[in-house]
């Protein structure tokens, strides 16, 4: 079998656009009349002119002609040119991740497999899933985050993600104890509604300095978070394993870090324990499958991120299932992420329920896909 063609499809998120304002699908054309799907995460770019040039680039000096089932030498050639640069950063990553999912998506359709069972078989028979508290009115009133905590636990949830440090971009920057203090009293008041019955994440986007990281992890300690997710920048390791090294509270990160060369520095440093790689950005599930592996040694686990459209999350969910180490999944969607299946991946009292159909196990609803086409 080879690959012989492809095509990008750019479509228009509804609101609200969880995953982005647009999604780039790719599917790979093989001689055999099999298509794979794969998806570019936008990143939040709404003109994607730049990285359809780009996958196409890639596919068709790299790609065309070879086998999908040959995935790593698809994906080395891929890295290490041109040039053998061999760094290739969130602008090229992604791509590289479209066209390994795509690949796998076609061994698994081309073999009558789900992904999971080419990758060692299904571990786990359901997923624990996370979706973030509705924040509105919470900062004004924090007693409304003990009645949105108690709703999640109404609704089967078990864990859960906020970020009550506003802004999440910019820094770093410290935050009075004032602000500080105020976010205690959200989490007190989740406490005070459910008990332990409700994980909680510390969300973050590495907006804090270090030393205003562990101020705030000494005075959050209390309520045992569930994780602190990139308290600092990710691009200082050492400054992630300080911080890590002064609290109890389990530090997370991954979701901008891209190979499993990044990712060992992560691990070797003993910065986080739970690793939220990104499966459409890292590098694919072929890459993802080994900083899975690599994470295993250091008795760390797996909690992927998910901040993308839906062939990306189904990614995510293949990996997940056939991972040892998989504690937990983000999942962000609209009910667009569902409507664009046939068959969608959904969250059932707190859990998903792997698909055992062949490949990603996902089919796009040709209606709703022709419906969401971006101009």
């Amino acid at each position: 079998m080879k690959i012989t063609g492809y095509r990008t499809r750019v479509l228009d998120n509804i609101d609200p656009p969880i995953g982005h304002r647009k999604w780039l699908f790719l599917e790979l054309e093989t001689d055999a009349g099999i298509v794979g799907l794969g998806e570019r995460v936008s990143g939040g770019v709404t003109e994607l002119g730049s990285q359809v040039a780009l996958l196409g680039e890639l596919i068709e000096s790299r790609v065309i002609g070879k086998s999908p089932f040959d995935v790593e030498r698809i994906w080395h050639d891929i890295y290490a040119n041109p040039h053998d640069y061999r760094h290739p950063g969130l602008s090229k990553t992604p791509a590289m991740s479209a066209i390994d999912m795509a690949c796998w998506d076609i061994m698994g359709k081309a073999t009558g497999q789900p992904i999971y069972n080419l990758l060692g078989g299904q571990f786990h028979e359901r997923l624990s899933a996370y979706a973030y508290l509705e924040m509105a009115g919470v900062w004004e009133n924090p007693e409304i985050a003990g009645e949105r905590a108690q709703e999640l636990i109404d609704r089967g949830m078990g864990v859960c993600k906020l970020d009550p440090f506003q802004p999440i971009t910019g820094g770093p920057r410290d935050y009075p104890l004032s602000t500080i203090n105020h976010v205690g009293r959200i989490f007190r008041a989740m406490r005070d509604a459910v008990g332990d019955q409700l994980e909680i994440g510390i969300g973050a986007h590495g907006q804090f300095t270090t030393s205003g990281a562990i101020r705030i992890a000494s005075i959050l300690e209390e309520f045992n978070p569930y994780f602190f997710e990139e308290p600092v920048y990710p691009e200082n390791v050492d400054e992630m394993a300080r911080v890590a090294q002064m609290t109890s509270i389990p530090i997370a990160t991954g979701e901008r870090l891209v190979t499993k060369f990044e990712f060992a520095e992560v691990l070797n440093r003993q910065a986080a324990n739970i690793i939220q790689l990104d499966v459409g950005q890292c590098g694919g599930i072929t890459e993802s499958k080994k900083i899975a592996s690599m994470c295993e040694a250091y008795y760390a686990v797996i909690a992927p991120h998910m901040y993308c459209g839906p062939i990306a999350a189904a990614a995510a969910v293949q990996l997940d299932t056939c991972s040892p180490n998989f504690l937990v999944q983000e999942f962000n969607t609209n009910d667009l992420h569902r409507d664009v299946f046939t068959t969608p991946i959904v969250i059932e009292d707190g859990y998903i329920t792997p698909p055992s159909g062949p490949g990603l196990g996902v089919e796009l609803d040709e209606a709703v896909v022709q419906r969401q086409l971006s101009d």
